[in-house]
């Protein structure tokens, strides 16, 4: 359920534009293969672990082609600082082989197709579609989750009601927003120790009490 007024959504929305503008994912990557491998790597990982492993894997593996053939054992080895390297990497390579052979080697830019992939869930595929395409989506990840909820613009217990929620009070501008709360959520309204003084929207945060030194 959406809890904050249009109006104060709207301010919310202005704000976070306006801080972040134009941001873009952490991640590295050159093209849609890379973007998706890192995509999947990222669940439960930090972007700057990502960032560390990618270069060797993107080397041993430039492409669908190479990765469709790899020994699932010899990804696991490339990919091992990564939580849950044994699951990503079996489903790193099973996902090059069906895309190999039912996209003819190119990933596929509808959402539809996309969580059809071993290791893509609709976070997955909807970070994917705002980065590479810049579609009007938002993903919700633990950041975006805990600033959408401290900022009392829902209350909802799931990521998938969060998001329905979030595209319900902002409908537009979506993917920015999407960044803009990964972001901030990240550097400066951090699950723990939260930077206060640093944020430009104190007074929707709902639990500003509880961040008070002791």
């Amino acid at each position: 359920m959406v809890l904050r007024k249009p109006k104060e959504l709207e301010e919310i929305k202005k704000r976070f534009l306006a801080h972040y503008k134009g941001s873009k994912t952490e991640l590295n990557y050159k093209n849609e293969y890379e973007l998706l491998v890192a995509i999947i790597l990222s669940a439960q990982c930090t972007d700057k672990r990502v960032n560390i492993i990618t270069p060797a894997l993107f080397e041993k593996y430039p492409d669908i082609e190479s990765l469709a053939y790899a020994e699932v054992d010899d990804v696991k080895e490339t990919i091992k600082s990564c939580n849950f390297f044994n699951n990503k990497a079996k489903n790193l390579v099973a996902m090059a082989k069906i895309v190999k052979k039912k996209h003819k080697g190119k990933v596929p830019r509808e959402h539809k197709e996309l969580i059809k992939l071993p290791g893509v869930g609709n976070k997955t595929a909807n970070v994917f579609l705002i980065e590479l395409e810049g579609e009007n989506r938002m993903a919700v990840d633990t950041h975006v989750f805990r600033v959408a909820h401290r900022l009392g613009i829902t209350d909802a217990k799931t990521v998938e009601a969060t998001e329905k929620d979030l595209t319900e009070a902002f409908k537009t501008d979506l993917n920015e927003l999407h960044q803009a709360f990964v972001l901030f959520g990240r550097y400066i309204c951090t699950a723990k120790n939260p930077k206060c003084e640093k944020c430009f929207v104190n007074e929707f945060c709902k639990s500003k009490e509880s961040f008070k030194a002791k």
